[in-house]
């Protein structure tokens, strides 16, 4: 078996989240950075001098140069930069959420699927190891119920939690239940900025599962659990804690003193290095990513749903 050629790679918008993108394509043995893009000079010269790469302010001049990049922008400008690179036939990875509006969302993966490249979507928590190593345990969820809290910064705050946060766990839940959603209920509250910064929302789904999702920007402490109750077992995952707790329905005619649990420990992984090479080897190979650009128009459909109802 032949070595896989580097795939040639830059990154648009090296803020918090896209220098570390920067940062896993120079590791990685599958690809080859190329250059940085910011509006920033500055912080496209720091980041690109750092990693040996160029460095451009003008994302345009990219063409021709690479074959695929990572879009890393705020949120509103997702939409305009990766349908730029997908009309000039560069396949992408775009930060999370795909788009600002479903309608830019729609766009993106019709212009993706009609030129046949690659959209992948950064929902992150499908490469967190806990949900990983849980594969094929989780089967048919007959409830679900999500928290995400974190402290407040400032970073994310254009769009309201349910975008911000709350799409994280839409994305794995919509992974899990595979089935249309039936009916949302949804409620939201303002707190330090002019957006919902905590919100609760209730979804009932066709095949008759219901997911209970809070989440919230301005806790004092951080959490991040997902509990699953299905006909054979109650799953509880603690993504900081990286634990997982599984107890599983005891043979019929038995007690339920009979249940017992195993408590399963998670290996420390990065989910951003295995995201990233996901997408390398989608390139490469010309396959569906794990996490596609329907995977994330999914998500944003559910996302707007409850938004329009805070």
């Amino acid at each position: 078996m032949g070595v896989r050629e580097r795939v040639s790679v830059a990154v648009v918008g090296v803020g918090y989240v896209g220098r570390f993108h920067a940062e896993k394509y120079a590791a990685s043995h599958n690809a080859r950075l190329v250059a940085v893009a910011d509006i920033d000079q500055s912080r496209a010269t720091e980041v690109g001098g750092r990693l040996g790469v160029g460095a451009f302010t003008d994302y345009r001049e990219l063409y021709g140069r690479v074959q695929c990049v990572s879009v890393a922008v705020p949120t509103r400008l997702h939409y305009q930069v990766a349908r730029d690179f997908l009309t000039a036939g560069l396949d992408v990875l775009v930060e999370k959420p795909m788009a600002a509006t479903l309608e830019e969302a729609r766009e993106l993966a019709a212009v993706a699927s009609e030129k046949n490249l690659i959209l992948q979507i950064g929902h992150l928590e499908r490469f967190n190891p806990a949900i990983r190593r849980l594969e094929g345990v989780v089967r048919e969820p007959k409830f679900v119920e999500c928290h995400r809290l974190a402290p407040f910064i400032e970073r994310g705050t254009d769009v309201d939690v349910v975008f911000d946060l709350m799409i994280h766990d839409l994305d794995v839940i919509g992974s899990l239940v595979r089935s249309p959603v039936q009916r949302v209920e949804a409620v939201g509250v303002a707190v330090l900025t002019d957006k919902p910064d905590i919100a609760n929302a209730r979804i009932a789904f066709s095949n008759g599962c219901i997911a209970n999702i809070t989440s919230s920007r301005v806790s004092m402490k951080r959490e991040r659990k997902i509990r699953i109750f299905q006909p054979d077992a109650y799953i509880s995952i603690d993504y900081d804690r990286r634990s997982a707790q599984i107890y599983r329905r005891p043979e019929k005619g038995a007690k339920w003193e009979q249940i017992r649990g195993e408590t399963i420990e998670i290996p420390e992984g990065d989910a951003l290095s295995d995201e990233i090479e996901s997408f390398l080897t989608a390139v490469q190979q010309r396959s569906r990513p794990l996490v596609s650009g329907e995977d994330g128009l999914r998500a944003l459909e559910i996302a707007a749903m409850i938004s329009d109802q805070l």
